[in-house]
């Protein structure tokens, strides 16, 4: 990959007129045309406002923000389903989105019949869709399922069908809108492999946007996060990463405010330690509730970092044991002790942890650094770099 732009963004803008009132039908119109006090007309609604950006290729880009920011309208506009107001998009290759579920399918056909019409809407032609069925199916895994309805299909099933066509599909640049949130487990570490691929050999240019903040830092090189329309913060996936949290922190006698560390501070860390051996590099910790309140849904976040780059996280989604999450009653106090397997290489890490609540959307304690250490472990030359999620092989309350 060169240094030239896959996507050029300029000085674009995009808004929407939404009328006062809704004509649903003729008696909708009649209604209306004898209502007291009504309102007429529309009004304007700014959702981008003077957006601009470039992507170069071979780029893992991350597009990030709160709610009612612009980030959906700003995918559809990279996609070609919504037209610039103002500005202009300049795309540099083939791209293939991935933006919402079910987009191209039609429940009364088969999984077999809906990859070759995904495909033509997606610009492909049938032999195309020839050459690359066996990979989607495969992928997917499905092979049983391709002759049966779609309609019959669990919405798992769907996408992995619909996210397995859109990877397959040979483009150079893909956009995706949550697809890590979606899918079972297995699906999710298989498209995990599939991402750190991408991002290691830099074989496609990829536009991610999301709520999920682990895979901005994973993944991504460079970010941005939008705000009412705008960009207020564009570069560093860390530093993107952390300013989107802090949006959701609240001025409240619990949070935390640090250089190296931040949260909203009902949930905290307490007396972290680690011990490596040649075998084994354990993380012991306390996990305290500060409050009066019950969670029940608790999850916690390692990531493994040389020279700031995350190498890999790990959280407890992995841990059979707590799929659910952790559970902590009012003031109690938990003990963990975590261990990895030590093939970090010859190294020195940094460790960052956080800890989250709310389907992992309020972020109670992150901490960067926590701990520091180095490896000598030669067995290893390239770290856990080159690998999967590291096992965790121990946790103890």
């Amino acid at each position: 990959m060169t240094d030239e732009n896959a996507i050029t963004v300029k000085d674009v803008h995009k808004s929407f007129r939404l009328p006062h009132e809704s004509n649903s039908g003729l008696k909708q119109v009649a209604i209306n045309i004898f209502r007291r006090n009504r309102k007429k007309g529309y009004e304007i609604q700014k959702v981008l406002q003077g957006v601009s950006f470039e992507v170069k290729k071979g780029d893992f880009f991350g597009i990030v923000g709160r709610n009612g920011s612009g980030k959906s309208t700003l995918l559809k506009l990279l996609a070609g389903i919504y037209v610039p107001g103002l500005g202009s998009i300049t795309t540099n290759g083939s791209l293939v989105p991935f933006i919402e579920l079910g987009v191209g399918f039609n429940p009364e056909l088969t999984g077999r019949e809906n990859i070759f019409l995904n495909g033509a809407l997606l610009g492909f032609s049938r032999d195309e869709v020839k050459e690359m069925y066996d990979e989607i199916v495969q992928f997917a895994e499905l092979e049983k399922f391709m002759d049966q309805k779609l309609k019959n299909y669990s919405s798992g099933m769907q996408v992995r069908l619909a996210f397995s066509i859109a990877i397959q599909a040979k483009g150079d640049i893909l956009v995706l809108d949550e697809v890590l949130a979606v899918g079972d487990e297995a699906f999710q570490k298989k498209c995990n492999a599939y991402f750190d691929e991408i991002k290691k050999n830099k074989t496609k240019t990829v536009i991610l946007v999301t709520h999920g903040m682990d895979a901005v830092r994973r993944y991504c090189n460079r970010a941005l996060l939008l705000e009412k329309g705008k960009i207020v913060l564009i570069g560093d996936p860390n530093e993107v990463a952390d300013d989107y949290s802090k949006q959701f922190i609240v001025d409240t006698e619990t949070s935390i405010k640090e250089n190296n560390r931040y949260g909203t501070g009902e949930i905290v860390y307490q007396n972290v330690k680690y011990k490596l051996t040649k075998d084994w590099f354990t993380l012991d910790f306390d996990v305290v509730n500060k409050t009066e309140n019950d969670y029940d849904s608790i999850t916690m976040g390692y990531d493994f970092c040389i020279n700031d780059d995350i190498i890999i996280g790990n959280d407890t989604r992995y841990l059979n044991d707590y799929k659910s999450g952790i559970q902590l009653g009012p003031k109690e106090k938990k003990h963990f002790s975590v261990k990895f397997a030590n093939n970090f290489g010859n190294y020195e890490f940094t460790v960052n942890t956080n800890i989250t609540t709310g389907l992992g959307m309020n972020v109670t304690d992150h901490i960067r650094t926590v701990v520091e250490f180095e490896s000598n472990n030669l067995r290893y030359s390239k770290a856990f770099k080159i690998l999967s999620f590291p096992e965790i092989t121990e946790v103890t309350r």
